[in-house]
């Protein structure tokens, strides 16, 4: 008996974790012997391309891992794919369908069976069940929703266990990974039950064996991936046992682990005591980055929503986490929760912006299957889209035409702040406008309109359109801004040119970029460079070398030539 587990990803770059899971349980458990492969692919891709190479395995068991972003393309894969192969076992899994098996199997009557919750032991047991052809025996699979002889059918609850599961790290799957991004998974289940997420529905946290994670992490290091995302859902939440893998990564940076080799973690912010923020501190930069999800700063919506978290604290461990710039720290504000109306979230914005992560995530609530906020959407007068993501539309404290609002403010974040290309710009704007950053991206938003207005822009092109929006804003001088601009550009964009908007003619900067090309002023010989003056106060030469960008920021260096004298730019600042 054949069976093939498929998992299509949101994106080429990303792996699918899911899949090697249930084929390393039914691996391990399966009691009659099955032949297991895993085909994944990509939301982007062909139906049909899809639908071959589904056909082409000639499986007599088909398995989806099913998300938000791919179960558009999976009902259609596999009802294309039972209409040319009814003979297959149809089976769909994952937190999509887990918790509304009935819904799935009375909507989707192609597919036989749905997997809830946790899946290697309960997966392996039905692919014994199939294999010996017992019906009786599908009665004890733990998680599994199925269509009964009489047309009813049998429902169960997400299964969850104690146990824990096989590795799926095996050498056919390190070899799938291609340079991929890597998960890496040493927990199950999380301490927090907020009502916005499926995470904390599994109690207690199940924390894998310590010296496995250990293997793992050096295992998928040494994979050729060059980030190894962590999927715990709070990975700090152990204090002692965070404190002891962060600690063996930056023992074993630059030996077992290469250089440019970065983990990802999942983090509750709140949560660092001193004795780890000062292991931290010494992490080669780069080595690490921590995603911290504060949500809120509004504490009536934090406590609708069950996140417990001291406010305070979360600053200060931040600004201490931030302070010696080795890690890129990325914290995700969610809009459209309970309580928090447009004044509120303004406040919570510019409280998280001023504390200057390396990316500030502006997120819009998904009322996701499972989750409480779902279940309480006529409570809140909650009104979001019927299609996945589930994306909030209004409610209670939210108008439509709010809503829009922020989804324009968070384009113009992405662009210009989180991109890294326009720090500088923002700075002078806050610095000129006295407006908060919430207030210059909402009024610049309204000027470049609807995010779709503006997709697909070229550099060059989104450059002009922003300058432009920039000088409606109060207090800018032009001159100044399209120094900043430029500046900008500068240090970002390693072809050495500025967009057309902001160039100068000037016969000087041949003479200066022949200089730049031909001698080591900046250091090593024939490296690309790129030079600007700047003439809004007093002509001024600023050059950088693209060889090395910062691992943290993105930026490269910039220096001013000054009297034959190289002067450092520190990131960000500008130069007046």
């Amino acid at each position: 008996m054949k069976a093939v587990i498929c998992s299509l990803n949101s994106q080429y770059v990303h792996s699918s974790l899911a899949p090697w899971c249930l084929k390393a349980g039914a691996e391990t458990f399966c009691a009659c012997p099955a032949q297991v492969e895993v085909v994944e692919g990509t939301v982007n891709q062909p139906e049909e391309e899809i639908l071959n190479s589904l056909l082409d395995t000639q499986t007599d068991i088909l398995a989806f891992c099913c998300y938000i972003w791919n179960i558009h393309m999976v009902t259609a894969v596999s009802r294309k794919y039972h209409d040319l192969r009814p003979e297959t076992v149809l089976v769909l899994g994952g937190p999509e369908v887990s918790f509304r098996g009935r819904q799935v199997l009375q909507d989707m009557p192609w597919i036989s069976f749905v997997n809830c919750g946790e899946g290697e032991r309960p997966f392996a047991l039905l692919l014994d069940a199939l294999a010996v052809g017992d019906p009786a025996v599908l009665e004890n699979i733990p998680g599994l929703c199925r269509r009964l002889p009489d047309t009813r059918i049998a429902e169960s609850l997400p299964y969850y266990t104690t146990e824990e599961p096989p590795t799926p790290y095996t050498k056919e799957y390190l070899q799938s990974l291609n340079g991929r991004m890597a998960y890496l998974e040493t927990s199950r289940g999380c301490p927090f039950s907020c009502a916005f997420c499926l995470s904390g529905r599994c109690d207690p946290v199940r924390f894998f064996n310590l010296d496995r994670a250990k293997r793992d992490m050096l295992l998928l290091a040494n994979s050729g991936a060059k980030t190894v995302k962590l999927v715990d859902r709070t990975f700090n939440c152990g204090r002692e046992r965070a404190y002891k893998l962060w600690e063996f990564l930056i023992v074993h940076a630059g030996r077992e682990i290469p250089d440019g080799v970065c983990f990802h973690f999942e983090v509750a912010a709140d949560l660092f005591d001193d004795r780890t923020l000062n292991l931290l501190s010494r992490a080669p930069a780069g080595l690490i980055q921590m995603e911290a999800g504060l949500q809120s700063f509004h504490g009536p919506t934090l406590e609708a929503v069950n996140r417990k978290t001291d406010l305070d604290r979360l600053c200060r461990n931040l600004q201490k986490l931030l302070l010696p710039g080795n890690i890129h720290v990325h914290i995700d504000l969610i809009a459209g929760l309970p309580y928090e109306d447009l004044a509120t979230f303004q406040n919570s914005f510019d409280k998280a912006y001023a504390l200057r992560p390396h990316m500030l995530q502006l997120g819009f609530l998904k009322l996701l299957y499972g989750s409480r906020l779902r279940d309480q959407a006529d409570e809140y007068g909650t009104v979001f889209s019927q299609q996945p993501p589930y994306t909030f539309i209004s409610g209670r404290w939210l108008a439509e035409k709010e809503v829009h609002y922020l989804h324009a403010l968070e384009d113009v974040l992405e662009r210009m702040y989180n991109s890294g290309r326009f720090r500088r710009t923002l700075g002078y704007l806050q610095r000129v406008t006295q407006l908060t950053p919430f207030q210059i991206m909402g009024r610049l938003g309204e000027c470049l309109g609807e995010p779709e207005d503006t997709a697909g822009l070229s550099l060059e092109k989104y450059t002009a359109c922003l300058q432009k929006a920039c000088e409606s804003l109060p207090g800018v001088d032009p001159a100044v801004l399209r120094d900043v601009m430029a500046l900008d550009i500068l240090s970002t964009n390693r072809s050495g040119r500025l967009p057309v908007c902001l160039q100068r003619q000037d016969p000087r900067l041949k003479g200066i970029n022949r200089r730049l090309a031909q001698a080591s002023i900046l250091g090593e010989k024939g490296v690309k460079r790129g030079a600007v003056i700047l003439y809004s106060q007093g002509e001024r030469v600023m050059a950088a070398e693209y060889t090395r960008a910062d691992p943290i920021t993105g930026q490269y260096a910039v220096v001013e030539l000054r009297d034959g004298r190289l002067i450092p730019l520190p990131d960000g600042d500008l130069p007046f």
